[in-house]
């Protein structure tokens, strides 16, 4: 007889938070722009951002501290991540490599919300 190792049934508060799940609710995404996305590396991606968001305004983002606020954009980011990726903030902040509080601090601090729409049911 095989025994097989019972799977922990512990749900914390953010097993059903999925980021892809949201974009794709809210149609900012589909599967074939999922396909795309995967064959670029982050560089070519914030590259193709910022090419795309400056050609509105003739390929110039002056006064705009983009290089200052590059660490502020990548901390949401894997926040986002980290949060949508794993159970609860205890292990969100494991991942990370932080403390719990230190996580709920940036949680604060980034002014992220977990409400009803950011969950699957």
């Amino acid at each position: 007889m095989t025994w097989k190792k019972k799977r922990n049934e512990y749900k914390g508060k953010n097993y059903y938070y999925s980021l892809r799940n949201k974009l794709k609710r809210e149609k900012k995404i589909t599967d074939d722009f999922e396909v795309m996305l995967s064959s670029l590396t982050l560089e070519e991606l914030i590259g193709l951002k910022l090419e795309i968001a400056s050609s509105y305004i003739n390929n110039k983002l002056y006064n705009i501290p983009l290089y200052k606020s590059l660490l502020y954009i990548t901390k949401e980011a894997v926040v986002k991540y980290a949060l949508s990726s794993c159970r609860s903030i205890k292990d969100s902040a494991s991942f990370l490599g932080i403390h719990e509080a230190n996580l709920r601090d940036e949680i604060k601090k980034l002014n992220l919300s977990f409400d009803e729409e950011n969950y699957d049911t």
